[in-house]
């Protein structure tokens, strides 16, 4: 049985630019860093940096999303935009959303709440979803 995410891994064409962004402008734990890739922490999940020049963004909506604090929000907000990366998705969630990309095109947002937050929000709201249903 999978207990839990172990790591997350994601590939890059530049090692040092990605490092720059996800230390300095989203504030991971750098562990090591190397030629062709990097080891940082968000919160306690470890995340890996993978040389890869083949790499290239995805047209889904496939994405990783990080927890915030709504005290934190707007200044990680902030900071994010400020480093010019692209946003590709406007926020209609229940609570506070930021869909942006990374250097390499790889989507990803901050989001204040939790799954709890957002079936709470589905039970009371179930807006275009057809044939919901739910299990806790």
């Amino acid at each position: 049985m999978i207990r839990e995410i172990n790591h997350i891994t994601i590939a890059t064409k530049d090692v040092s630019k990605s490092f720059d962004f996800y230390v300095n402008t989203l504030g991971f734990k750098p562990l090591c860093k190397w030629d062709k890739g990097a080891y940082l922490l968000v919160g306690n999940t470890w995340f890996c940096i993978n040389y890869d020049e083949t790499t290239t963004s995805t047209q889904d909506y496939t994405h990783i999303a990080f927890d915030v604090t709504q005290d934190n929000f707007e200044t990680i907000k902030s900071k994010i935009i400020t480093s010019n990366v692209m946003i590709f998705k406007d926020n209609i969630s229940e609570r506070d959303s930021l869909y942006f990309c990374d250097p390499d095109g790889h989507k990803l947002e901050i989001h204040v709440g939790n799954w709890q937050t957002r079936v709470a929000s589905k039970k009371n709201n179930p807006g275009s979803w057809l044939n919901v249903e739910f299990f806790v």
